[in-house]
């Protein structure tokens, strides 16, 4: 007897999860393929190890080897809905049951074409950057003779409070500090960094007692947090706000920006918020052999009535797992559950010291 394809697209948090989750049912019932652009998955929530350097850019990468899982190097370039196939540069796929967990994409990768002094925080290279950035302008801060000059380089502006901007914040601000420890003509207290957020809080997809207690952390940290903020001009000395004030800044750190795999407006499915729609079991409607998780469905949040799981990899977790076991399920293996997710009232992943 022929044993039903799964197709898995995408080797992020939610994909790898999703395959972990759903060959452990199986146990071996099913021929499990996963597509990723490479044999490696990248953890972003180890960021801010890489700035701070108690990671390498190699060390947040783990080879995706998962027992029982196919892992098929490629990039998807379309899937055929009707006919039940995925595209790929290496080749075609067919499916049973197919997952799609092909992640976000940064929509502001080439921050460097907005101001030289840009840097992005989404990917590993990123992170690397931003710390060499960091690096340089405080030594050449240490030696500058001009006091305008010297502020300017001592300043740090983060555009986007939410998971990305709060915890490239905290790291900056960490790395910050250990150079100017190590530096006796660097003084911690003229090193000024900004926190702009357009919303009217930090974390606006969070909790609002997350948001709270966050705030008020990253500000007994001296961490200027402005709300209902966001960015008004750029310039090659710095940059003005939305509430009128000029900050001079040699350094811009872009945290937002991220939006759903385009491969989403090839598919043909109903999509919401360009995510692909699904119900709460994470199933495609009238696709029920389709399945989406993390950052490009649409998940209905439990907690938040009428509107969206926010996209971060604590809900790709969760939704990765449960994309899993509801594709078990269908295939007979185990029962459908709905999506219970709830965040962690914590910020030990955000702020650290």
């Amino acid at each position: 007897m022929t044993r039903p394809q799964v197709v898995i697209v995408g080797g992020g948090v939610a994909g790898t999860q999703a395959a972990r989750v759903l060959a452990r049912r199986v146990r071996g019932g099913a021929e499990i393929a996963l597509v990723n652009p490479a044999g490696v998955t990248v953890h972003p929530e180890l960021l801010p190890q890489v700035v701070t350097g108690v990671l390498g850019p190699d060390e947040v990468g783990v080879p995706l080897l998962l027992p029982g899982v196919r892992v098929v190097a490629g990039t998807v370039t379309h899937i055929d809905a009707e006919a039940q196939r995925v595209l790929y540069d290496g080749g075609v796929l067919s499916y049973d049951r197919l997952i799609v967990a092909a992640g976000s994409v940064s929509e502001v990768a080439p921050v460097s074409t907005i101001s030289a002094h840009s840097v992005g925080f989404h990917t590993v290279g990123q992170a690397l950057r931003m710390r060499e950035h960091i690096t340089r302008q405080l030594a050449l801060a240490a030696r500058a003779t001009d006091s305008f000059d010297r502020a300017a380089r001592c300043t740090f502006v983060v555009l986007g409070a939410g998971y990305a901007g709060t915890a490239a914040v905290t790291a900056g601000q960490s790395l910050a500090r250990s150079i100017a420890h190590r530096d006796p003509r660097l003084d911690e207290r003229e090193i000024r960094w900004i926190l702009a957020e357009p919303a009217e809080r930090l974390l606006p997809d969070m909790r609002h007692r997350l948001s709270r207690t966050t705030a008020r952390m990253l500000r007994a940290r001296g961490v200027e947090v402005r709300t209902q903020t966001s960015l008004s001009q750029v310039t090659s000395g710095g940059l003005r706000l939305t509430d009128g004030e000029f900050v001079a800044t040699r350094t811009i750190v872009w945290s937002f920006g991220v939006r759903p795999d385009p491969l989403v407006t090839n598919l043909g499915l109903a999509a919401e918020q360009g995510r692909i729609r699904v119900d709460d079991h994470l199933a495609v409607p009238g696709r029920p052999e389709i399945h989406a998780c993390g950052d490009i469905a649409a998940v209905p949040d439990p907690a938040r009535p009428g509107r969206l799981a926010p996209m971060s990899g604590q809900h790709a977790l969760h939704q990765g797992r449960l994309a899993g076991g509801n594709v078990a399920a269908s295939l007979g293996y185990g029962s459908c559950r709905p999506y219970e997710h709830r965040a962690h009232d914590s910020v030990a992943g955000l702020i650290r010291t």
